[in-house]
């Protein structure tokens, strides 16, 4: 009895956790980036993409969702949902990054596991411009500069 109390209080947290890996996008120089449209994704967490990637100074190009990774020399892909526990919540977003078709960037945010985790309770918005901040840690002026 005494192990089972701390291995059932394990098994609990270790199922509330939030899990956001980060590969920066550091070799993304200025320009272009061309985006994967994913019509199962609702439409504003492109726009909010979008105009997050814009703000840090990169030009923009929506794709159909049949594109490659060869239809431009810097394409990004995503995935996101949504799920209801008490109130909606943005529950996963992936962002990839990839130049001339080799993945150079990536973040996750995966709160699929926190049940009872009240962090998960994130606005949406937020939680996509963070994980923009992450993937693209300098704006596309110091990205262009820092590159060979």
């Amino acid at each position: 009895m005494k192990t089972l109390v701390p291995l059932m209080l394990v098994m609990l947290l270790t199922g509330c956790a939030i899990y956001q890996p980060v590969e920066p996008a550091a070799s993304v120089v200025s320009g272009e980036i061309c985006i994967v449209e994913n019509p199962d994704v609702r439409a504003r967490f492109l726009e909010i993409y979008r105009r997050e990637l814009e703000a840090k100074g990169y030009r923009t190009r929506v794709i159909p969702a049949t594109s490659t990774l060869f239809d431009c020399p810097q394409v990004s892909r995503y995935t996101a949902n949504w799920r209801w526990d008490i109130a909606y919540y943005l529950a996963f977003a992936e962002i990839s990054v990839y130049a001339d078709g080799k993945r150079v960037g990536r973040v996750v945010y995966d709160a699929l596991r926190a049940d009872f985790n009240i962090g998960k309770y994130v606005l949406g918005e937020a939680k996509i411009e963070q994980l923009v901040d992450q993937l693209f840690p300098q704006d596309a002026q110091a990205a262009a500069a820092a590159a060979p």
